[in-house]
């Protein structure tokens, strides 16, 4: 039978978001109806109510979040009611070419549930990132519930369903950082800060953080960063070079999603270093370089696209070293919430004043 739970909704660009009821049906072939116990406060939430990612709205928002499966549809056979799961975007198909290759981190064919929630007077709502998790319950397809260790604390490890496991895989999965390499990280927010977290995790000898903010910086030092750049006062790229003996980083992750940081990224690394963009850039943006200078640089210009993760893998992982204190995931909660207080948690966002803001339910 369909249920009717709060969810906050965004209806139009520009506009406040709005905590509404909304109707969550009885899951169909493949589907999971999952009650989220927390969800955190995405950027890519607030570029959903902006209008800068389709403008389908109402959309559902939230998406980075951990929950228990309340029910499942026919054929579902990977979770059972009682999963302590955490969501994910990227449920792969396993037929495409990118799976058929043994490639299913780069599955071509992800998809969401089979019905849609909505509004009570029928109107169909778009779940963020095909979640739509800031709600009391949610419908998703199964295959985006990864079962993770119970025991975890549900606002931490609800993270990894987006930000913390984009910049975390940035270096560990896309960079390919390895034990003794000097690493730097351009951009501190939630993103790049999981990104130290991952070059630590993967035994850097050095890792660099940069950024205009200083608190950032602070909190990046807090995370892992053996040294600091304030790039307000500082020329990065000279200051990157001096810190790794003349020669730049190996690994220079660009988690701004700029024109302007992906060229310092670029040249603030070593021959033959390896150049990650994990910043999300805006559509009109365009990049600029001689291409003598990428061709006489070598190496390797990546993007990395949620990390480059498979959550099955990676997730539970993960949620192990965390549980082993190995991997501080409590630090990148900034402050719980409750389901009303989405909106204020978006200007709290834009202002820089948290790494993330984490609803709990």
């Amino acid at each position: 039978m369909a249920q009717t739970v709060r969810g906050v909704i965004a209806r139009g660009k520009g506009l406040p978001v709005e905590l509404t009821d909304i109707v969550v049906p009885d899951p169909g072939p493949g589907d999971a109806v999952v009650r989220i116990q927390a969800c955190g406060v995405c950027h890519t939430d607030y570029h959903y109510r902006e209008g800068g990612i389709s403008d389908d709205y109402p959309f559902l928002l939230g998406h980075e979040a951990a929950g228990i499966v309340e029910s499942v549809g026919d054929g579902v056979t990977d979770v059972v009611p009682g999963d302590f799961v955490v969501l994910n975007w990227r449920a792969v198909c396993g037929t495409c070419r990118a799976c058929k290759r043994g490639r299913p981190q780069y599955c071509f064919d992800t998809h969401n549930a089979s019905k849609k929630m909505t509004l009570t007077d029928g109107t169909e709502l778009e779940p963020a990132l095909g979640i739509g998790a800031f709600a009391d319950k949610t419908l998703v397809a199964a295959g985006q519930c990864t079962k993770v260790d119970p025991a975890a604390r549900a606002a931490a490890v609800g993270l990894l369903g987006c930000g913390v496991m984009a910049g975390l895989g940035a270096a560990v999965n896309t960079g390919n950082v390895g034990r003794g390499d000097t690493v730097a990280v351009i951009g501190c927010g939630g993103v790049g800060c999981a990104a130290v977290a991952g070059a630590r995790l993967a035994g850097a000898a050095k890792i660099i953080a940069v950024d205009i903010d200083a608190a950032k910086l602070d909190t990046a030092r807090s995370i892992g960063a053996t040294h600091t750049v304030n790039s307000r006062e500082t020329d990065p790229v000279e200051a990157i070079r001096e810190l790794t003996g003349g020669f730049g980083a190996d690994v220079v992750i660009e988690a701004v999603g700029r024109p302007e940081t992906y060229k310092q990224a670029f040249y603030a690394r070593d021959l033959a270093g390896t150049v990650v963009l994990v910043g999300v850039p805006t559509p009109e943006m365009t990049l600029e370089l001689p291409l003598l200078d990428v061709f006489g640089r070598g190496g390797a210009l990546k993007s990395s696209w949620y990390g480059d993760c498979l959550p099955s893998r990676d997730f539970p992982v993960l949620t192990d070293l965390y549980l082993q204190g190995r991997l501080d995931l409590d630090a990148f909660v900034t402050e719980t919430i409750t389901i009303d207080a989405v909106e204020a948690a978006f200007h709290r966002m834009e202002k820089g004043e948290v790494l993330r803001s984490v609803v709990e339910l």
